[in-house]
């Protein structure tokens, strides 16, 4: 417990800090580019504990101590006292440098989150990620997929003629469809009954729609009736003095029905078991090249507050595995196509949440973030570099957003100064301050109420 505590903590600062750096080099690189003086770079925010400059650079580098922001603090005449600045000291005012200049800086925060994403989406991509293949497990014949023509063992091959590589490709290709209330072309690979070294290729049409916005919240392939496909119930290990070895089974054997009723594959073995505590369970078995049945009574244990039945076996689970990688040009490509889908994905959920569409609980703080950040940690470091693109796109998506305050609330200011052809009134910036440090106070709070309720829960 406490070893996991501590790599998520780890885990989220890490992440934290590289996304904080990387947004904030970017106004600091462009800052530069455009002769702004820069004063501060700060990452955290409230009081400075570590503080450095380099040379003859009159920037100071800080470590705050509030680790859940940054800031780049540039040179402003107006916020001088009593003091008239110098012509050195103009020339590098911010507040007098051209309004395109001022955008240039103050958008080079959110851009540079995206190319980081970009970054690390295109070196996974050359690298290859390990990914289940697209083939699914379609276990009730009254689920969505089973309805549409879908069947157990199918392999997805292309959705709306775009050809899927990965269970990932699969899910995210639905997901977009499913947020835009699109249903799909779905053609798959079938194995051919009569002739089993041969497929039929097979084409349906997947009604998503039938699936509301709450669906798609949560796991809408396992609402639609899709899973991974698990392999056949061959028992890979078998207990010694367990329930299942006193019934005379051994590894290798594979359990083809229960009570009469056909075993799916692994996972339908294991659910049954489960749901049979001190239940006698008559198993048909294939073993050593026979068939015969076997009386097997599960265990009762507790797990989770829930009494469930055991038998002491270790049926094979693994999924079938692939591993793409592209030459960089394609990796690059790949890398600003997922970098674009997934900000226009997260647009869309924040418009869907601002309507109602899309519930308030999606909002996650730092809490909720912390936890995904240990959890990817542990999973391996692909899954890791993955989780940082996107949470650097989710902060180069809401710093746009035109909200005073962050970044967007400042590019509004300077759209509306190019409209009017002068600068906005400092009372109404300042109000328009107030206004959204009020709006973005309640988001978080709203994000620190959602990360509590999925701790308790």
């Amino acid at each position: 417990m406490g070893g996991h505590f501590l790599q998520t903590m780890l885990s989220f600062v890490f992440a934290l800090g590289i996304l904080i750096i990387f947004h904030e080099l970017g106004h600091f690189w462009v800052a530069r580019l455009c002769g702004v003086r820069v004063l501060r770079f700060s990452v955290g925010i409230g009081k400075p504990l570590w503080i450095k400059k380099f040379g003859n650079s009159e920037t100071e580098w800080t470590l705050s101590a509030i680790p859940l922001g940054g800031y780049v603090k540039f040179y402003d005449s107006r916020e001088i006292d009593n003091a008239t600045p110098s012509a050195a000291d103009l020339a590098g005012d911010f507040s007098k440098k051209s309004v395109w200049r001022r955008i240039a800086i103050v958008a080079a925060g959110p851009v540079f989150n995206f190319v980081l994403a970009i970054i690390l989406f295109s070196a996974l991509f050359m690298h290859g990620t390990p990914d289940p293949i697209a083939k699914i497990r379609v276990a009730s014949d009254s689920s969505i997929a089973y309805q549409a023509g879908l069947r157990h063992g199918d392999t997805i091959q292309t959705i709306n003629g775009e050809t899927v590589q990965s269970w990932s490709d699969m899910h995210w290709k639905l997901l977009q469809a499913g947020m835009d209330k699109q249903d799909v072309r779905v053609q798959v690979a079938r194995k051919n009954t009569d002739r089993s070294t041969s497929e039929d290729h097979l084409e349906f049409k997947l009604p998503l729609t039938r699936l509301n916005q709450a669906d798609f919240e949560a796991n809408f392939l396992q609402k639609m009736g899709m899973e991974f496909f698990r392999p056949a119930a061959i028992l890979k290990e078998v207990v010694q003095g367990g329930p299942a070895s006193k019934a005379g089974l051994k590894a290798g054997d594979q359990i083809v029905q229960i009570d009469q009723q056909p075993v799916l594959d692994s996972q339908a073995f294991r659910d049954i078991v489960n749901a049979s505590p001190n239940k006698p369970l008559t198993m048909l078995v294939h073993g050593s090249g026979q068939e015969f049945e076997v009386l097997v009574t599960p265990e009762a244990v507790s797990e989770n507050g829930k009494t469930i039945g055991r038998v002491q076996v270790a049926p094979q689970s693994d999924l079938q595995m692939t591993s793409l990688s592209y030459s960089a040009p394609e990796s690059l490509y790949r890398g600003v196509i997922r970098t674009w889908d997934t900000s226009v994905l997260t647009v869309k959920m924040i418009g869907k949440i601002l309507i109602g569409e899309v519930s308030w609980r999606n909002i996650t703080g730092p809490i909720t973030i912390a936890d995904f950040a240990g959890q990817t940690a542990r999973a391996g470091w692909l899954t890791y570099l993955q989780f940082i693109a996107l949470i650097s796109i989710s902060l180069g998506v809401m710093n746009l957003l035109p909200i005073p305050v962050l970044d967007g609330g400042h590019l509004l200011y300077y759209s509306l100064e190019v409209l009017i052809g002068k600068p906005i009134p400092e009372k109404y910036v300042e109000m328009a301050q107030r206004g959204g440090l009020t709006v973005l106070l309640c988001l978080m709070l709203v994000a620190f109420f959602n990360d509590i309720v999925r701790q308790m829960s």
